[in-house]
């Protein structure tokens, strides 16, 4: 005869989920997460870079719209994707409403500012006397540049860390160009771990999101655990 307690125990255990669901919400969280800060990225360094070693007319104003990203309302930026995406918008003969490429445009827009902000306080960051020694050892600017990248690498993953953050936790944008659809056996299609724990906690399954809240935090702090020892590792070779 099973003890009393054991009940609600394996009523946590026994999540109301279809098999392969969870799986499933977590691949197209980490899918759109990792594709969208990997382009972004790829466009936001070279970009920071470019700031940092050049002067031209409107520099600051360049700038300013960068640091203004950083806290633009994530559900304009959706409402913006889903527009550029809809029938009427200019990418509409594509057909990508609802769908995880959707997802992918509206991160790779919210993760860029912050990615290229802090890239570029990195790389402005770095001293004069690390410049100078460059230039005195025979550097060419290419060098010197190089050199500067070198030194401001862990501030250029700090930047990276922080764009996936933003990307991975993102609820509005992702609702509203995804759908947060599942297929008819459970299986996540645009379906992230943000929108599954809003809808879980809507519907009143709290146990449930707040597992998922958990599988959610644990992704971020396994992300955040890697740049940090490489942070401590750099420190060590320095």
């Amino acid at each position: 005869m099973p003890l009393e307690p054991v009940g609600p125990l394996l009523q946590l255990v026994d999540l109301p989920f279809r098999d392969g669901y969870v799986a499933s919400i977590i691949y197209v969280s980490l899918y759109v997460s990792v594709i969208s800060v990997t382009l972004s990225t790829l466009f936001s360094v070279p970009t920071a870079i470019v700031l940092g070693f050049t002067d031209f007319p409107g520099k600051q104003l360049v700038k300013s719209v960068i640091n203004t990203g950083m806290g633009f309302p994530s559900v304009v930026v959706g409402l913006l994707v889903l527009f550029a995406v809809s029938n009427q918008g200019p990418l509409g003969a594509l057909e990508l409403i609802f769908t995880k490429e959707a997802m992918i445009m509206s991160q790779f827009v919210l993760a860029t500012p912050p990615i290229t902000a802090i890239s570029l306080a990195a790389i402005t960051g770095v001293g004069d006397n690390v410049r100078d020694a460059a230039r005195v050892l025979g550097g060419t600017r290419l060098d010197v540049a190089l050199v500067v990248i070198k030194e401001a690498r862990y501030g250029i993953a700090t930047a990276v860390l922080a764009g996936f953050g933003r990307a991975i936790s993102e609820v509005g944008s992702v609702l509203i160009v995804g759908g947060n659809i599942t297929s008819a056996d459970g299986i996540s299609k645009t379906r992230t771990l943000t929108t599954a724990i809003q809808l879980e906690a809507r519907q009143g399954r709290y146990e449930t999101a707040m597992i998922l809240g958990g599988v959610l935090v644990l992704l971020v702090l396994t992300v955040n655990t890697v740049v940090v020892r490489l942070g401590d590792t750099e420190g060590v070779n320095r």
